[in-house]
């Protein structure tokens, strides 16, 4: 029954993005008291399922979004997998260093193509950094927003794109870097 209740807690996660409350808690499980949501979410914490901090909250051990990890496959020549299901991880903690400067754009045109992005990705991008020359920025050249490469020649600053068919970006009047992209996305 403990499973059920975890589940539970699982689904109202995933729907709302947060933990539920005491009341809340009644509501999912059934019980008329909050006594026994504490006593459920006792047993929950020796279960080591969730953890209650200083004020009462609760939050799960394992991220709900963890996946398992089961080794290396190689991409080069065939050789045998191997298998070490003991480990998880969670994507969101993989690809995401500072969660309140986070966002996901969805990405239109092709002008990043040789640089493994195409139409239809999303990427994660992080507010706030210094862009190095080299990264993929998400910038607002004059007015327009856009997606290309930071660099720096000569002391001037211009945005490269990775499709031989565009040419690099001189900004004329403003170039501000809203963004740095940390990840790419694509669903196949």
């Amino acid at each position: 029954m403990l499973a059920e209740y975890k589940n539970r807690l699982v689904t109202f996660f995933r729907q709302h993005q947060r933990m539920p409350g005491y009341k809340e808690l009644m509501r999912l499980t059934g019980f008329k008291s909050k006594n026994a949501v504490y006593k459920l979410i006792n047993k929950l914490v020796e279960a080591n399922v969730v953890i209650k901090d200083a004020n009462g909250r609760i939050s799960f051990v394992h991220g709900v979004n963890e996946v398992p990890r089961l080794g290396l496959v190689e991409a080069g020549f065939p050789s045998p997998a191997e298998e070490d299901s003991t480990e998880t991880m969670s994507l969101d903690d993989y690809l995401i260093d500072n969660k309140e400067a986070t966002y996901v754009l969805q990405v239109k045109g092709d002008s990043m193509i040789e640089a493994g992005i195409q139409e239809g990705d999303m990427v994660i991008v992080e507010r706030g950094q210094t862009p190095k020359p080299g990264d993929i920025v998400i910038a607002q050249v004059d007015g327009d927003y856009t997606m290309k490469y930071y660099r720096q020649k000569n002391g001037q600053v211009y945005l490269e794109p990775a499709n031989k068919n565009y040419a690099p970006i001189y900004p004329a009047d403003d170039l501000q870097i809203n963004a740095v992209v940390k990840a790419v996305i694509r669903k196949y």
